[in-house]
């Protein structure tokens, strides 16, 4: 299954920017990479983050 990405304009002040550049650098992503990781990890750490569904190469692992 292929996950769908969506597009859209996010607005940031250059100090951030700079910090989310830096960051990205170090751990040898792309910006757009990092600020995914970012969401992605908050919506973790607040358990908002949608399950995932299981496939059958999930379900035979298990």
């Amino acid at each position: 299954m292929e996950k769908k990405t969506k597009s859209f304009v996010l607005r940031v002040d250059s100090d951030t920017m700079d910090a989310i550049e830096a960051w990205a650098a170090d751990e040898f992503r792309s910006t757009n990479g990092q600020l995914q990781w970012i969401i992605t990890e908050a919506l973790r750490k607040a358990k908002r983050l949608p399950r995932q569904k299981r496939t059958n190469s999930d379900e035979t692992a298990s």
